[in-house]
């Protein structure tokens, strides 16, 4: 009963925020009002919901043809709901928050209104901002509050951002990438998983670029003849139009690697025959090392079970990664503070992988001249879930908002920071909840509302 009556609490604020671009009436159904520039397709992909729908629904015969103003009826039908934004105010500026401030506060200084900033940021619940939070304002006279970029690098010629889904694309989860202005798509494959080639094509066909994390058999992986098997199949991933592949994953711990045998040097000899195959088979296929899982476990567990992320990643780098790839696979998940903030975490021990800047540091230190990729980016939330595994009770106080909010800054840091190529939003649309809570990861909200689609939209690319 909790759980109900938090996903109708969440769906009636969504409500409120929808006067401008429509006005959800109850939970299957979405009042949209057309705006100008905008068409019966574009409208279809926003919402997830065909065009053939939407105009039997609402009795248009000529789906070229409607006008400003209209009034459509869009189908829940499962949709995702996409709380809309306004339009950036002529003259939009950027405030960032600071000890004592309200929205009231914020909207009095620059001659606003708290609904008009909530709009413009997609705030749904306005009694919560977070010090160091960056709000886009009306600034009067067209005046740009100033910030420092974070990260204070020049941004990396053709940087995208994508999300990764738990199966094969769906209308919902279409529709969020789409809105929130995703170029890629990542799905994880085990190694000779006839599928992968399948959901290329279909990626592909959806308009997306696509990254697959390929991992293997971990009591083979040492064996040269199952690397060739490996990189054959990687190979032939590239050849059907992988746009990037990832060479395994989390090979630092014992879960994904040998116990007593992690080891980045033998981890480079499997990287180099990877690199050679999928180069031959398609030299514009970028090559991704696996990501570390960021960790500093080692001295609780051993070497021979756990190495932390930055050895590995120095190990790595003597035994010539960089060589073999054309991006340094990074993951960030356990955050809980502003992806700007290099210190505060509230879990006390300011360690290297709470924050999103020092471990974007640390991945890349022993690589000079090299990109990121991030190949997971994530923010845990339990809301509408209800409460976390023990593992996972740092994220307890993380809402809904804040996470949608922290992915928009993480989106604005990497692409500031001058040495991320790549960001993998972890994750879309995942369901599982139970010791591993990755449905609380995703975008896609209980009540399927996605908050993060605004926020990651308004810093792409």
């Amino acid at each position: 009963m909790r759980r109900i009556a938090l996903i109708i609490l969440i769906l009636a604020c969504c409500a409120m925020m929808l006067p401008l671009g429509g006005e959800a009436h109850a939970q299957e159904t979405i009042i949209h009002v057309v705006q100008r520039g905008e068409n019966l397709y574009r409208i279809s992909l926003r919402y997830g919901v065909p065009v053939s729908v939407i105009a039997a629904r609402n009795g248009i015969v000529n789906t070229s043809r409607i006008y400003v103003g209209q009034r459509l009826i869009i189908s829940g039908g499962g949709g995702v709901i996409i709380p809309p934004t306004q339009p950036p105010a002529t003259g939009t500026g950027v405030y960032v928050v600071q000890r004592g401030d309200t929205l009231a506060r914020i909207a009095q200084r620059f001659g606003t209104t708290v609904a008009v900033l909530a709009q413009l940021n997609g705030i749904v619940n306005v009694n919560l901002i977070f010090v160091g939070q960056q709000l886009r304002v009306p600034g009067p006279g067209g005046v740009v509050v100033p910030t420092q970029q974070p990260g204070g690098g020049t941004p990396v010629a053709g940087f995208e951002i994508g999300g990764q889904i738990q199966g094969g694309l769906t209308a919902n989860s279409d529709a969020v990438m789409k809105s929130a202005k995703m170029t890629w798509v990542k799905r994880q494959f085990p190694s000779g998983d006839g599928n992968a080639v399948a959901f290329i094509q279909e990626a592909k066909g959806a308009g997306f670029k696509v990254m697959l994390s390929i991992v293997g058999d971990k009591n083979r992986v040492l064996d040269a003849g199952y690397q060739d098997e490996y990189a054959a199949f990687v190979g032939n991933l590239a050849r059907s139009g992988a746009d990037a592949i990832q060479v395994w994953n989390e090979m630092n711990i014992d879960r994904e690697w040998p116990q007593g045998q992690i080891n980045p040097a033998s981890y480079v000899q499997l990287l180099q025959k990877a690199h050679a195959a999928i180069k031959g088979a398609n030299p514009n296929t970028l090559v991704i090392t696996g990501a570390p899982a960021p960790t500093g476990a080692e001295g609780a567990f051993g070497l021979a079970r756990v190495w932390n992320d930055d050895r590995y990643y120095n190990g790595m780098a003597a035994a010539g990664a960089a060589r073999f790839a054309d991006c340094i696979g990074v993951h960030y998940n356990e955050g809980v503070v502003s992806p700007t903030a290099t210190s505060g975490d509230p879990r006390g021990d300011n360690y290297p992988t709470r924050y999103f800047l020092t471990m974007l540091q640390r991945a890349l230190a022993a690589f000079p001249g090299k990109q990121a990729c991030f190949s997971e980016l994530g923010y845990l939330s339990p809301e509408g879930y209800g409460p976390l595994p023990a593992n996972f009770s740092w994220a307890a106080g993380t809402s809904a908002q804040r996470q949608a909010q922290f992915l928009g800054e993480a989106i604005r840091a990497a692409r500031n920071s001058g040495r991320v190529r790549l960001v993998i939003v972890f994750n879309v649309d995942f369901t599982t909840y139970g010791d591993d809570p990755q449905a609380g990861y995703a975008m896609i909200r209980p009540g399927n509302i996605c908050l993060a689609c605004a926020t990651i939209a308004a810093n792409a690319p």
